[in-house]
């Protein structure tokens, strides 16, 4: 779980791309996971967190657009940007309007794919993320803002931005209400049905994450928002 490395989601069916890629990015100090179809993706999706994922277009199954189009659907908060021999103008709007943060065509420069990777996650990185950097003690953890670590005992886990700064809001109000209208306008900036999703699933992911000390529990007022309880 020690680790510092972003982690990618490439989801690619051709065994030859899919092998070099990962291996790439792999040398590059990312930490990958390869799935073959769209399917697999949404598996991993359930289960596991990344920062940002790399969509094959033209899949079995499932292809790329259809598996945006879930990603969305579901209110995951997963960047994610296209790899497509495609390359007719419509194919490349298509991308954009379903939410890409970038569109890259066949053949691949792994130069430039680790290039374009660097500076979509620089971006993503909210500007005021320097106000993260306030420790703070959740019963037996420690939410370090500026690493975006949360550590127990001797261990860490490395958590998204999103998941970070959703769980700063909880902690610097433990024991209060933190509406959903006031935590969806500073994360999310819109305060819509999709969104609540969302925020739903980031709620039961800082919940796993908490589920080691009993004496911690995040509540659901229903309707209203959310309770981080911890017994002083």
């Amino acid at each position: 779980m020690k680790t510092n490395k972003t982690r990618l989601l490439l989801v690619e069916d051709e065994d030859s791309l899919g092998y070099l890629l990962s291996e790439y990015l792999g040398m590059k100090g990312f930490m990958v996971k390869w799935v073959k179809d769209g399917e697999e993706a949404l598996a991993e999706i359930g289960q596991s967190t990344f920062d940002l994922a790399i969509l094959d277009v033209m899949m079995p199954k499932m292809d790329g657009f259809a598996l945006a189009e879930r990603i969305r659907l579901n209110a995951v908060d997963l960047p994610f940007l296209f790899l497509t021999a495609r390359s007719l103008k419509v194919d490349v709007l298509k991308g954009f309007s379903l939410g890409a943060v970038d569109y890259l065509k066949k053949p691949i420069d792994e130069e430039e794919l680790v290039a374009r990777i660097n500076a979509i996650l620089s971006r993503l990185v909210p500007k005021d993320l320097g106000a993260s950097g306030t420790s703070f003690r959740i019963g037996r953890y420690e939410l370090d803002g500026k690493n975006q670590k949360l550590i127990f005992n001797n261990d860490y886990r490395t958590l998204t931005t999103r998941e970070t700064e959703l769980l700063k809001i909880l902690a610097s109000n433990k024991n209060n209400l933190c509406t959903h209208k006031n935590i969806l306008l500073q994360l999310w900036g819109d305060n819509d049905y999709f969104n609540r999703k969302s925020l739903n699933v980031f709620i039961t992911r800082l919940r796993n994450y908490l589920k080691a000390d009993d004496t911690i529990k995040i509540e659901n007022v229903h309707g209203k928002g959310f309770i981080l309880r911890v017994k002083e």
